[in-house]
């Protein structure tokens, strides 16, 4: 395989995990939670909540790496 679609691969990945764990980390079960709104305040994050978000940033930033590097490489 060459570089440019272990690349593509892995930003195809990353984008599809960033997008599944944006979606896990919705709060609250009315639908307005997903907008933002969901009246309640929450100041910091423990355990599962904690986990999703720091592998969200983590999986943002390899999917940004990839393109930079595919761009730079084309």
């Amino acid at each position: 395989m060459k570089l440019a679609n272990i690349l593509q691969i892995v930003t195809l990945v990353s984008g599809v995990l960033i997008m599944l764990l944006v979606l896990l980390q919705a709060r609250g079960a009315s639908l307005g939670a997903g907008f933002g709104s969901s009246g309640e305040l929450f100041t910091t994050r423990r355990g599962i909540d904690k986990s999703l978000h720091e592998a969200t940033i983590v999986f943002t930033i390899i999917f940004v790496l990839s393109i930079l590097v595919n761009l730079i490489l084309a």
